[in-house]
């Protein structure tokens, strides 16, 4: 671990995130912490000091703060406590499935944040894959006091690539309340039991359109952004028909293009099949 900065400073207050030059924002810090400081960063602007609060249900749906923890979020919402039981919210009985395709130890688990994961827009980053599923959307703070929403989806450009701009913030995620409601399944592949996930399928029953039921798939790991389809409950010739317009498969140490792209076909029709 290089700490090599010069100033760390915690913000209290929106006014305290306008970063100076060669500042960076500090969520957990799990990441940033196991790889040297990058060229150009002299300084960190800790996040925790927001006090913001990790997570709220209501009429409107789910809200997690970005810098909710990993374990904060897998015992909080919907009761899912030790159990794994979503109480009222069966939409969130993916969450604990998500939190633990990350392989972290109990003592990231209580460092490294939902927003963390999210805006390091890894392939495998399974914040994405849950909140992706969920029809979930982020809300950024831009500089000079405004905000704009994005769906969790297109905020994710690739490998490491998001569409946060320089002084933006990730407020929070919102999924809606439609969504705690739906039914929803998840999937993961890897090379071995305890490997880092190669193929991800989350996915949640969709709204349906003209009373046809849908279901939504969000292939993660497999592939540098996440990709979402929707397709009809049950209908596997209309998956595959889907599923064949993806090309662009990842290919890393974790995985070849082929063999991903093979594991997740037959992940998302496991999954079509328990949500049909």
């Amino acid at each position: 671990m290089d700490l090599d900065v010069d100033t760390v400073r915690v913000a209290r207050s929106r006014e305290d995130l306008a970063l100076a030059p060669g500042e960076v924002l500090l969520g957990g810090g799990t990441f940033l912490f196991s790889e040297p400081v990058p060229d150009g960063v002299t300084g960190l602007v800790d996040l925790t000091g927001m006090g913001w609060e990790p997570w709220t249900i209501d009429g409107a749906g789910l809200r997690v703060a970005a810098t909710c923890t990993i374990e904060q979020l897998r015992e909080g919402p919907g009761g899912l406590g030790g159990s794994g039981v979503p109480g009222p919210y069966p939409g969130l009985a993916i969450v604990r499935a998500c939190t633990d395709a990350l392989l972290l130890s109990f003592k990231v688990a209580h460092s490294a944040t939902v927003g963390g994961n999210v805006c390091l827009a890894l392939p495998a980053g399974a914040m994405v894959s849950l909140f992706a599923a969920l029809g979930g959307s982020v809300v950024v703070w831009t500089p000079g006091g405004g905000a704009r929403e994005s769906t969790v989806v297109d905020l994710v450009t690739g490998a490491g690539r998001t569409t946060l701009a320089p002084g933006e913030v990730l407020r929070e995620v919102r999924v809606p309340a439609s969504a705690l409601g739906a039914r929803t399944a998840f999937r993961k592949a890897a090379l071995t039991a305890l490997g880092r996930s190669s193929a991800v399928v989350t996915a949640a029953e969709a709204e349906p359109a003209e009373a046809v039921r849908r279901v939504r798939l969000v292939l993660t790991a497999s592939v540098p952004r996440p990709v979402e389809l929707t397709v009809p409950a049950g209908d596997h010739a209309a998956l595959d028909a889907v599923l064949d317009r993806v090309t662009d498969w990842y290919d890393d140490p974790h995985g070849t293009p082929v063999w991903r792209a093979a594991m997740t076909r037959r992940l998302a029709h496991e999954v079509l099949e328990e949500l049909g």
